[in-house]
Order: structure tokens, then C-alpha cells, then sequence
């Protein structure tokens, strides 16, 4: 496929790797986000039989385990918060990277009439010649919910005193009365 002058999202306009290219799509995309999920989900995995060996131990010793289960919810809840927006976009990009060809020679066959240009050759007719646009939409909120969900966890309750304290010391008030105040 010859390149263009601009390599913009045909929908949105946002540039972005393959997005006309499905050689580029599939080994400077598709292919690293797979290894990095999957990285991700064998460190998961790992992480959570370690803290799940943890809390055995913890009860056997007669600790309380309180803040260990409520840790391990919050890194489950928030992993499967951020896996499945990632699982969401590959699979939005496997959809692009399996029927762009189709859709590119489709549309160049419904257009070479009306600019007469030569028009390519005939293929065997598929149905899903062009793409649904409800799966843009999902692959543009999954790629905006991995961020979201990222920033999710920073904001907790320890972060935001910890912020306010620090603009506290930049204005020049009193931060050991702050600090006192802060954690009652």
C-alpha cells in the first residue's frame, strides 16, 4: 500500500502506529501488547500467590490479616480494572488488524467509478466489508479507561494529604500544625 500524506485515524483524525499499515499494526502494536499483557498477567498471578502464601502464615501465627485482604481486593479490583479495558483494545485492534485490507479495498472499489480511476480487482464478496463503528468507540474508550483507571489508584485518601500538605509548605504555612490536624 503506498503511503499517504497523513496517517490520521480516518474516524478521529488522531495519528497513531498502523493505522493504514496493517504490517505496522500488527508487529509495533499488536505484537508488544500481547507479550506485555501476558508479562503482566504471569507478575499478577505470581504477586497474588505470594500474598495469598503471606496471609496463610499471618493466620497460622494468629495475626490479623485485615490490612493484607483489604490490600489484596485493591490490587485485584484495580488489575481487573485496567486488564480488561487493555483485553478490550487488542481485541478492538485484532478486528482492525484482520479486516482493514477488506475495508480499504472495498471502499477503493466504491470510489474508482466516481473519480475514474482504476479500479481494483474483484475478490470474493464478504460480508463485513466495512468496519462497525460501535467498535471504534469501544477500542477509543478502552485505550482512555487503561489511564483513568491508572490514576484511580494513586488517589487515595493518603495522597491527597499528603498534595495538600505539600502546597501548604509552597504557600509557607505552618506544615507541623497542618500535619497534626491532617491524620485526626
Amino acid at each position: 500500500m503506498p503511503l499517504l500524506p497523513f496517517t490520521g485515524d480516518v474516524l478521529s483524525g488522531v495519528c497513531f502506529v498502523g493505522q493504514l499499515d496493517t504490517h505496522s499494526l500488527g508487529i509495533f502494536l499488536l505484537l508488544p501488547l500481547c507479550i506485555y499483557l501476558a508479562i503482566g498477567a504471569l507478575f499478577l498471578l505470581a504477586g497474588f500467590v505470594s500474598l495469598f502464601r503471606i496471609r496463610t502464615v499471618m493466620k497460622h501465627d494468629g495475626n490479623r490479616t485485615d490490612k493484607l485482604e483489604r490490600l489484596m481486593m485493591r490490587i485485584g479490583f484495580f488489575s481487573g480494572l485496567f486488564i480488561l479495558p487493555s483485553v478490550g483494545f487488542l481485541a478492538c485492534l485484532f478486528y482492525e488488524y484482520y479486516s482493514f485490507d477488506e475495508w480499504m479495498i472495498h471502499w477503493n472499489r466504491s470510489m474508482c467509478t466516481k473519480f475514474s480511476t482504476p479500479c481494483p480487482l474483484p475478490r470474493p464478496h464478504r460480508d463485513d466489508q466495512t468496519p462497525i463503528f460501535q467498535i471504534y468507540m469501544v477500542k477509543y474508550v478502552c485505550s482512555m479507561l487503561v489511564g483513568v483507571t491508572s490514576s484511580v489508584w494513586l488517589w487515595s485518601g493518603k495522597t491527597v494529604v499528603s498534595w495538600r500538605l505539600f502546597i501548604e509548605r509552597l504557600q509557607g504555612k505552618d506544615a507541623a500544625r497542618s500535619r497534626a490536624t491532617a491524620y485526626v
